[in-house]
């Protein structure tokens, strides 16, 4: 593999972030890039400014979505240290969404290397305050000009920095969820476990029509049976029975989230019982009625570990623990968010580290 090339930018006065940085809306001031070609396989590695693309209208991945993308964080912890939390595992399911796509997979140790060449060149842009992180963004797509259903001969990589705050504006409060199988966001065996745009345009219609009802998100059901539940559209879903921790488990049709992987890692080593499995909207609601359902969250890159306080599926509405976080929810958020900013030990060896205590670990 040929070495990065690197055209930065002059550096200036200092680096200022906005009061209120919301989610994917301010970039850094550099990113990598990476093209394939059948005959040279990745090459031409390079960090540079952040610019925009230059595409012919043929280009294939706007007309036939042969596309990929992955979400990881870096933290600034309270030792000023600078963390990725497990870019191994998201560098692996993006490979694994490459395959499922027909892309070239990545060197993963390559790749590994250039996230942290990156995020060190443009650290200054990490935010300090709690809760907030530096949002990694690598992409993939076909860049041939060609208009014809096949695979791309060509390919880029680029990876975005943004800065970014809570991803909902609730915070940590409880978000109101809206179950429903009038629209299907993914099919078993399709591009479910994929982290694809393709799934994300799936989902727009019913998650505006929930917006407009006063919903954050929706909770989406199998598209086979049309009743087991399978993810929220940004992130897995955990359900605390009384006498369990449930969560759907990976039938091809749900993401491998990163954070779900390392919730239940964390639960497993708590002693709770944890268990992935099939669970069906009518079990959900006759556990409710029966006073078993303890709790509901959410877990994910962008929110980490969101708490669902109202859950409503056609004109049942279920208020879960009064409308306030749930215990464990505030558990594991404590759990992974202390070990994000260093607050607590990485027994796990999670973090990577770009800057231990002033000096570059590359």
């Amino acid at each position: 593999m040929e070495k990065i090339k690197y055209q930065l930018k002059e550096k200036t006065n200092g680096t200022t972030l906005p009061d209120t940085l919301g989610f994917g809306m301010v970039f850094t001031d550099h990113m990598f890039e990476m093209d394939y070609d059948v005959k040279n396989g990745w090459h031409n590695p390079v960090i540079k400014p952040v610019e925009k693309i230059s595409l012919h209208p043929a280009t294939m991945f706007i007309h036939y979505g042969q596309c990929i993308f992955e979400g990881l964080k870096a933290f600034r912890t309270v030792d000023n240290d600078i963390v990725m939390f497990r870019p191994d595992e998201h560098i692996a399911r993006l490979n694994r969404s490459a395959k499922r796509m027909c892309i070239p997979q990545i060197d993963p140790e390559f790749l590994l290397n250039a996230l942290k060449e990156l995020v060190n060149i443009d650290k200054d842009w990490i935010p300090s305050k709690n809760g907030e992180s530096l949002y990694i963004r690598p992409f993939m797509f076909g860049s041939d000009p060609f208009l014809g259903v096949k695979p791309a001969t060509m390919y880029k990589l680029i990876v975005l920095l943004s800065p970014v705050g809570a991803y909902y504006p609730e915070g940590f409060k409880p978000v109101k969820i809206l179950a429903q199988n009038d629209y299907f966001r993914a099919v078993r065996k399709g591009l479910g476990e994929c982290k694809a745009p393709a799934n994300y345009a799936a989902s727009l219609l019913a998650g505006e029509e929930a917006r407009k009802k006063g919903f954050t998100q929706v909770l989406w059901m199998d598209a086979v049976e049309q009743k087991y539940i399978e993810e929220v559209g940004t992130m897995n879903i955990f359900i605390r029975f009384k006498d369990e921790v449930a969560t759907p488990k990976l039938t091809g049709g749900i993401l491998p989230g990163v954070t779900r992987k390392s919730v239940i890692q964390l639960l497993k080593d708590w002693g709770e019982n944890i268990n992935e499995r099939l669970i069906s909207m009518e079990e959900v609601i006759e556990q409710y009625k029966k006073g078993n359902l303890l709790e509901i969250f959410g877990t994910g890159t962008a929110a980490v570990i969101s708490s669902v306080g109202w859950l409503t599926f056609k004109d049942f509405n279920m208020t879960i623990n009064n409308g306030e976080p749930g215990d464990l929810a505030k558990k594991l958020f404590d759990e992974l968010t202390g070990i994000h900013y260093g607050r607590k030990e990485d027994t796990y060896n999670w973090l990577t580290y770009v800057v231990k205590q002033g000096a570059e670990v590359l």
